[in-house]
């Protein structure tokens, strides 16, 4: 059973289960096999899931292609959301750019990328610290009136931040990482989810594969999957360790929910736990979409909510 949830003012409804497309770009998620995430996505859609999230940087400009080539013919199934505010110089160094000028390009590359003449939901990726926000989110309704986005939002801005974004109508959801093993922008999403009525969409909400359950203490991974750097903390060290404990836990849930797995249960708690939220999971394989379609439909008893909570705070002593 797709559940859904209203986006905005205007009727436009999304599913609470968005597909996330940056493996769709082809770059630091291992081996991905393109016509299997085209049959993936194209199941979703066929089974209520409008909601396809990528961005312009996601294998700069890769998933975007290939997500208006998959959208051919059936743009009107989907709720397309993007992104824009990241860039690379000919050095292949990135950095954050949110000019309105490279704005303007931006919007029309992802217009050009997916084949559509507008985008549902446009979100700013990373603030630059430079350009001033009342000129972003200026720029932004901008666009709204003349028609190329319908909806917009922010992306990984701090609980001040996102407080400049208050006076405007067209901003309707925001996003972090949140996951059962990453709570650490809690206290904002709920503040903004109930005060300002903003849809919440998270982002890692599998913990980049580890609330799979499916890796180890001797896990390792190859140098073309992102996960083999430091930066993806929840893979190395003390951190590591936390999350294998921590999954070996979450798993005694289960026995309450025969037939159901670990990376639903994970899903399940942000829809149950959240409110207004969106959970997005990338995926690349039919397998996995149809793993996370089983998230739905179905909750969490409120024991086992706190159990998780308790297993969290005894996990990571350090959050």
């Amino acid at each position: 059973m797709i559940e859904k949830i209203k986006l905005g003012d205007d009727g436009l409804n999304i599913s609470r289960l968005g597909m996330g497309c940056c493996p769709l770009g082809g770059h630091g998620w291992g081996d991905v096999d393109g016509q299997k995430m085209e049959t993936a996505i194209l199941y979703a859609l066929d089974h209520g899931v409008n909601l396809l999230d990528t961005a312009d940087v996601y294998g700069l400009g890769e998933s975007e292609r290939r997500l208006g080539n998959i959208l051919r013919g059936q743009r009107d199934k989907a709720v397309i959301s993007t992104k824009y505010g990241v860039r690379q110089d000919s050095a292949k160094k990135t950095y954050y750019d949110n000019s309105p000028d490279w704005g303007d390009q931006a919007l029309d590359g992802s217009l050009k990328r997916l084949q559509t003449d507008y985008i549902d939901l446009y979100f700013l990726h990373y603030w630059d610290g430079v350009t001033p926000f009342e000129e972003i989110f200026s720029w932004l309704e901008r666009k709204r009136e003349q028609g190329k986005i319908r909806y917009w939002g922010v992306s990984n801005l701090d609980n001040k931040e996102i407080a400049e974004c208050e006076n405007y109508s067209g901003m309707v959801a925001f996003t972090y990482e949140y996951s059962l093993i990453n709570r650490e922008n809690e206290t904002t999403i709920f503040k903004n989810s109930e005060k300002n009525k903003w849809n919440f969409f998270a982002w890692g909400s599998l913990g980049q594969g580890m609330l799979s359950g499916k890796y180890d203490s001797k896990t390792c991974f190859d140098l073309n999957d992102r996960r083999s750097r430091p930066v993806y903390k929840s893979f190395h060290g003390k951190r590591f360790k936390e999350c294998l404990e921590f999954v070996s836990l979450a798993k005694e849930c289960l026995k309450n929910y025969p037939g159901r797995t670990l990376s639903q249960l994970a899903l399940r708690w942000i829809l149950d736990f959240a409110p207004m939220s969106v959970v997005l999971t990338g995926v690349k394989s039919l397998e996995q979409a149809k793993e996370n379609l089983g998230s739905l439909g179905w909750r969490l008893d409120k024991e086992d909510i706190e159990f998780l909570d308790k297993a969290y705070s005894a996990c990571f002593v350090s959050e």
